[in-house]
């Protein structure tokens, strides 16, 4: 007998079960392959046929979160489904930036599974905010998982095309909206562009259509001295924040992920 930790459990497979997932691991071919094959052991409790069926299904470049069901991200586990883009260690530096200003209402402007709005309520129990998106099954996603974190009281989820069905001021506006060009979306992994919902990923044109909305419409919604934070892709830092100093705002700064690529730009609401 082996084993191997997977998911919080301690897994024991016989030398048939050790055999299926090293074959397994080969089949996929990736680094890291045998640790994700250990966790869909995990998902699929050592049931041989579940396991073919998840490693088919991760072979078909399915992700690994839509599989497990979850996504870890900042101090939280998030709930991913297909509807949902899925969270990426890249918008912590979103979330970081955010918690370093004031704020106790907040938007999140295209929220999908609500990984920034809650991880940002998470860290400031005195604040409340609102999370918008077009897709009513992404909400559904954003809703459940501030049930799982106990988060429902402070957090409102709502349809809307970007502002348009938003009422009252906020403090703080954070977005992670589709950034990916048209012409681009060829370019992307399988995983990515096969399995993650495409209106979350591009806005089918030059990947700033969102920033043009977003930048245009944000000082109306902020309260004075009120910031603005998007995350962005790592070559659109200056045409950004171009549209936010256009648009009024002040204190205008393009800040880096841990890779030293830029990531996210914001800019202070001033003024009355």
């Amino acid at each position: 007998m082996s084993g191997f930790f997977a998911e919080g459990t301690f897994w024991d497979v016989n030398g048939t079960q050790d055999a299926a997932i090293r074959d397994a691991a080969k089949r996929l071919g990736f680094d890291g392959a045998l640790g994700e094959v250990q966790r869909l052991w995990a998902v699929a409790a050592g049931n041989l046929t579940t396991f073919d069926a998840l490693v088919a299904q991760r072979a078909d470049h399915v992700p690994l979160s839509h599989l497990l069901g979850y996504r870890d991200f900042y101090k939280h586990r998030f709930i991913v489904t297909a509807d949902v883009l899925d969270p990426r260690p890249d918008t912590e530096t979103l979330i970081e930036a955010a918690l370093a200003v004031p704020f106790t209402r907040v938007l999140d402007l295209g929220t999908g599974s609500g990984c920034i709005l809650l991880s940002l309520l998470g860290d400031r129990p005195d604040a409340t905010g609102v999370g918008t998106d077009l897709s009513d099954a992404a909400l559904a996603v954003a809703g459940r998982n501030a049930a799982a974190l106990d988060l429902q009281s402070r957090a409102t989820f709502l349809q809307s095309d970007w502002f348009a069905d938003v009422a009252g001021s906020f403090d703080l506006i954070v977005s992670n909206p589709p950034y990916i060009a048209a012409d681009e979306m060829a370019g992307l992994q399988a995983d990515v562009r096969d399995h993650e919902p495409r209106m979350a990923l591009t806005d089918e044109a030059d990947g700033l259509t969102c920033y043009r909305i977003i930048a245009n419409g944000a000082h109306a919604a902020l309260n004075t001295d009120g910031h603005l934070m998007v995350e962005i892709g790592p070559t659109q830092g200056a045409a950004v924040a171009e549209m936010f100093a256009a648009n009024g705002f002040a204190k205008i700064q393009v800040t880096q992920d841990l890779d030293g690529r830029d990531r996210v730009v914001f800019g202070q609401k001033s003024g009355g």
